[in-house]
């Protein structure tokens, strides 16, 4: 099983106390793959959104236009149907709505030929979370540049 991750969303694991992890298929438009395939692509502002009807839409992910896709480019911003089984969007919306928690893209990748998207069901992260963490991470990175020393 191959796997090629096309980009990920750093931002939230900084944001965001990540709770569970979901695959997503996504539902493009060819140009939108060819420019995947060239990496550029923005998950930094994504979200996920669900209708009425159940369904879950990827919202504010960025891909660029295709450069040799002319009259048939694809819009920028806009939003893309994420393909999950019904047990999958009923966990997710149970998050959202009873626990008021968020939604958001983690990576996006090929898998087998076939474009995936993580998403996360997260809690956001307070101030003195987000410091707590930095230290934490300050005071490995320091053990482990003290270890590599010796």
């Amino acid at each position: 099983m191959t796997i090629k991750i096309i980009a990920s969303n750093k931002s939230a694991f900084h944001e965001y106390e990540v709770l569970d992890r979901f695959e997503a298929g996504i539902e493009l438009q060819g140009t939108e793959v060819k420019s995947l395939r060239s990496g550029k692509v923005n998950l930094s502002d994504g979200w996920v959104g669900f209708t009425p009807k159940g369904e879950a839409w990827l919202k504010q992910v960025h891909i660029s236009p295709y450069s040799h896709g002319n009259q048939f480019n694809h819009h920028e911003n806009r939003e893309r149907r994420l393909l999950l089984h019904k047990s999958e969007l009923a966990k997710l919306i149970d998050a959202v709505e009873k626990k008021g928690l968020t939604v958001v893209p983690l990576k996006i990748y090929f898998k087998e030929g076939w474009v995936k998207v993580e998403v996360a069901v997260a809690r956001g992260k307070k101030l003195h979370d987000k410091r707590a963490d930095s230290k934490e991470k300050t005071a490995k990175r320091e053990l482990a540049r003290a270890f590599r020393g010796r």
